[in-house]
């Protein structure tokens, strides 16, 4: 029998309760969205069972989603079950109890909906990999570019309003940044034009929407999002408009597709998904959420960002290179830290291949094979056995240092652990060390322009969002004018 950690104790039943068929799940829905939120949702059934492994329903339930009941792993120990592939299986399972139609990615199972057991999982993630490394000197250097820009506008707006919506701003720039870097050919100075981020945020609703909520009222939410699918064909221009970009554009990557064995036209549904979906749809959240937090921690961690990103660039000879951005340990934590309280995807899923026994700091619990195992990972990443009494806030230095870097295994945002990498053979994001490295860049090019900033602070459908409301520009450094 398979087992998640070495505890000797007798396995107990997973406590919890899923309700009268059909009702309880829609009720539980209720409270997920409307009466307690996420957060609350979750919590309370922890307290209730007195366990952080429970059984309870996740949306979207009827009529949407195949089962709704999982048992959701809901602390540090109990929850990198969902990264072991050899005792779960991810087909399927990217969005959980529900999958959209793959009318929405060309009528493909992408890499995302794929098992590692299955051949073509190896093939487009080795794809992923290969344009990743094609590309990696051109990340900086596009980065810089593209969210130079954006902040000479945050500026602009600033002197004309008084306020700038950063996350409007991200949203245009990521996009372009993306293609830039990817395939070196901006979105916008394509057919695409400035249409590119708004048909991108349409097809991803169309795949997200029973597992979101607008802030519309119950009662025209539930029927519109939660109950049945949204019909595919409404963005199917969009998505076409999309793909006819990728096709042109990723031209050279899909020649390498093709001698990994993979069609070209079954490659490019791939790389518009991972591109689209996971890597723009992961800095829609990312940035905002790093500039959230960093805005909310005040001039204190501003005045230190700023002078160890300077001196690092300064010794750098003013470039910002990738072993400047090494030594700039703050910079790198408060980046990890932002993505521990906020992590792009906060869902996990995994049906269990054999019967299991999974180990959280008090028990162990007994899982059938095919039981839906889920986790809620804001909950497991701010657990207070591992961080402590500060685990709930914002601590920029908290992975500096030995002692800091010991925590590190506990990151979980990648869908794996921070320390370790993703491959072929895992589900963990292929872009994870992508991520981390325009983490940093965001900041470096925010406090090499600025000695300080002031922000609003909010929430969005995705997410956090931000309006800056005021900004200092460096008085010193390689970015002083």
């Amino acid at each position: 029998m398979a087992s998640s950690g070495g505890s000797s104790s007798s396995p107990r039943p997973v406590p919890g309760s899923y309700g009268l068929p059909l009702i309880g799940a829609v009720r539980d829905r209720l409270d997920f969205y409307y009466f307690q939120g996420q957060d609350k949702y979750f919590e309370s059934r922890v307290e209730r069972y007195g366990s952080t492994v429970v059984r309870i329903n996740v949306p979207p339930g009827p009529f949407m989603a195949r089962d709704p009941r999982v048992v959701a792993v809901l602390d540090a120990k109990s929850f990198p079950i969902l990264f072991d592939v050899t005792k779960v299986e991810k087909k399927n399972l990217f969005t959980g109890t529900y999958m959209p139609s793959t009318s929405l990615t060309g009528g493909y199972r992408v890499c995302s909906y794929l098992d590692p057991s299955e051949p073509t999982h190896a093939k487009v993630k080795q794809l992923l990999f290969s344009l990743l490394l094609s590309r990696k000197d051109a990340v900086i250097p596009t980065f810089r570019s593209n969210f130079s820009s954006l902040l000479a506008t945050v500026e602009s707006q600033l002197a004309q309003g008084g306020k700038a919506e950063f996350n409007k701003l991200n949203d245009v720039t990521s996009f372009d940044f993306i293609g830039d870097a990817y395939f070196g050919v901006r979105p916008s100075a394509t057919d695409l034009g400035a249409g590119g981020p708004t048909k991108a945020a349409k097809w991803l609703i169309w795949q997200l929407h029973p597992l979101v909520t607008l802030g519309l009222p119950m009662i025209i939410e539930e029927p519109l999002l939660h109950t049945f699918p949204l019909p595919p064909f409404l963005v199917s221009s969009d998505y076409k408009a999309l793909y006819k970009y990728f096709s042109t554009a990723a031209s050279q990557v899909l020649d390498t597709a093709e001698s990994l064995g993979l069609s070209r036209e079954e490659a490019c549904h791939n790389l518009l998904f991972a591109t689209t979906f996971n890597s723009y749809g992961g800095l829609k959240v990312l940035f905002p959420g790093i500039l959230a937090n960093v805005a909310r921690a005040g001039l204190k961690l501003h005045e230190k960002l700023a002078a160890e990103i300077r001196s690092a660039v300064a010794e750098a000879g003013g470039k910002v290179t990738i072993a400047a951005l090494e030594k700039m340990e703050l910079t790198k934590s408060a980046v990890w830290e932002a993505l521990r309280l906020d992590p792009p995807v906060k869902f996990q899923y995994g049906h269990a291949k054999t019967d299991l026994q999974i180990e959280s700091h008090d028990a162990v619990y007994q899982v059938k094979k095919g039981e839906m195992l889920f986790g809620y990972q804001p909950l497991a990443t701010k657990d207070a056995r591992v961080f402590g009494p500060t685990a709930r806030e914002f601590v920029p230095d908290r992975f500096v240092g030995e002692e800091g870097s010991k925590l590190l295994q506990y990151v979980y945002w990648s869908n794996g652990r921070e320390t370790e990498n993703p491959s072929v053979d895992n589900k963990q994001c292929p872009g994870k060390n992508f991520v981390v490295l325009v983490g940093r860049l965001f900041l470096v090019e925010l406090f090499l322009r600025y000695d300080t900033f002031t922000a609003e602070v909010g929430t969005e459908l995705l997410g956090t969002s931000v309006v800056f409301t005021g900004v200092t520009k460096a008085t010193s450094g390689p970015g002083a004018e």
